[in-house]
């Protein structure tokens, strides 16, 4: 293993490059749990699988919280009540409480939410051209890879 010189509190210490370079990360490049990178930041909301769904389900409009439920397979309450949350922080879908009883609480996607429309749409259609392409590099990939 390459050891590498590291300089902690003024005192030289030898460690390995695996270590040093965790101690002094690459300069100017964003580490994995580095807030600031403005695509992981983006991805990790719009990039998800209950966050896609739920905004592929509002672009017909709005809907309350039990249409979604039912028309996402899969999904618990708790998980699509913090898709909605974080959706709803990000700025992309717009929640709405009507005074009744019981309360009654639609979602809709903001003008922000409604510019995902087209980038989800062509994801869509790519994984819709790509499937069975894909589906075959799988198989080839397990076949070449079995133990």
């Amino acid at each position: 293993m390459e050891n590498r010189r590291v300089m902690t509190n003024t005192e030289q210490k030898t460690v390995p490059s695996r270590v040093a370079r965790a101690v002094n990360p690459a300069p100017n490049m964003p580490q994995e749990n580095d807030d600031n990178c403005p695509l992981r930041d983006v991805l990790n909301r719009v990039g998800d699988k209950w966050s896609v769904l739920v905004v592929t389900e509002l672009k017909g409009g709005r809907l309350r919280f039990s249409d979604l439920r039912r028309s996402i397979e899969g999904i618990s309450q708790r998980m699509l009540t913090h898709t909605l949350r974080q959706l709803e922080r990000d700025g992309l879908i717009e929640r709405t409480v009507y005074p009744s009883v019981p309360v009654r609480v639609e979602y809709e996607l903001t003008a922000l939410g409604l510019t995902l429309n087209e980038p989800l749409a062509a994801l869509a259609q790519w994984a819709e051209n790509c499937r069975g392409a894909i589906q075959v590099a799988r198989v080839a990939y397990d076949n070449a890879h079995r133990f």
